[in-house]
């Protein structure tokens, strides 16, 4: 029989010689026109696809999304310290391959266990659906929900990996939040900031804070309408590029997010369920929401930097691990 790695290298071939006229820049449009794009829904089952069944108010959002992926068995051996819930897009192989080969392999850490798992919805193109279920079926690290993929969508796709973590990974103890361009240092975030030998944290939630309000111009990636929120200033809120909370957080959000109207900035609507909650999201220095130049010092010190490649990834990684004998 072939073996796992000769699987990966015929799918990767296959999958990108079958799709290299759909590979463009990854990100939509900055602009935001109109209202979300959020399919009309028929009233919710109980307990559908493992959706809390002891809600019984009529729900303002019901996130009755089936999952189209799903790898519920992933907790049942042994409950995680920390969950990463990876936000990514159908294009981005390359990028999800670079971070299981680097700071999201699960066996990384041999006395502290971890689950990575990539989030996405439902691409409009069934040639990228397929990719991914053949991606899912080799790796089994995948959740698809059935609601379009898009950049309005983010929302939707953050609440469902909260929905995940709660319905079927609830005793883990963190959960940590990020997107698919995010290098992260695992041993500063496992051992330096959630320390796996001490008591769990509960009502927990950490990241790069910003206090900042709704920006009203519509030529911006981040306008918000005012009739969406009219409020002039945001509740403080953590750059989704990177965030930490308690797993006890995320069914707190998600059954928060049902009677909360919901926006299309994701940190920023996280923010106000957490506002709702009585939970202060604290500050953290390491987490980087923005570029840095490289420097193996500099990085040994964060938690999280952004927009880094895969190439720079696969870099960032043997760095740390080949040279821990070097002094800063």
């Amino acid at each position: 029989m072939p073996s796992k790695v000769s699987c990966l290298y015929l799918l990767t071939v296959v999958c990108w010689a079958s799709a290299l006229w759909y590979l463009s820049v990854s990100r939509p449009s900055t602009s935001y026109i109109g209202q979300l794009t959020i399919p009309i829904r028929k009233v919710p089952k109980a307990n559908k696809n493992g959706t809390f069944s002891n809600i019984r108010t009529r729900s303002l959002n019901p996130h009755d999304f089936g999952y189209l992926i799903n790898e519920e068995k992933k907790c049942e051996a042994e409950p995680p310290f920390l969950v990463s819930l990876i936000s990514t897009t159908h294009k981005e192989f390359d990028a999800r391959q670079a971070i299981r080969e680097t700071w999201g392999d699960e066996s990384t850490f041999p006395d502290v266990r971890v689950v990575t798992l990539f989030l996405l919805g439902r691409s409009t193109d069934n040639v990228l659906n397929q990719m991914v279920e053949q991606e899912s079926q080799i790796f089994h690290d995948i959740i698809v929900e059935d609601f379009i993929d898009s950049y309005h969508n983010l929302t939707l796709k953050t609440l469902m990996g909260m929905r995940w973590v709660a319905t079927f990974c609830s005793k883990a103890q963190y959960v940590l939040k990020t997107d698919s361009d995010i290098f992260v240092n695992m041993e500063n975030l496992i051992f330096s900031l959630l320390k796996p030998t001490t008591k769990p944290r509960r009502r927990y939630f950490t990241g790069y804070v910003i206090n900042g309000g709704p920006i009203r111009d519509m030529r911006s990636k981040w306008y918000m309408p005012r009739d969406l929120y009219p409020d002039s200033k945001y509740p403080p809120f953590c750059s989704g590029t990177g965030y930490i909370f308690s797993a006890d957080v995320a069914e707190l959000i998600y059954k928060t997010s049902l009677h909360t109207r919901l926006l299309h900035l994701e940190d920023v609507y996280v923010g106000v369920c957490l506002r709702k909650l009585g939970i202060h999201p604290f500050q953290n220095s390491g987490f980087n929401h923005w570029k840095m130049a490289y420097s193996l010092c500099r990085y040994r010190r964060v938690v999280t930097v952004h927009q880094i490649s895969p190439e720079e990834m696969h870099r960032i990684w043997n760095d740390m691990t080949s040279k821990k004998h070097l002094k800063c």
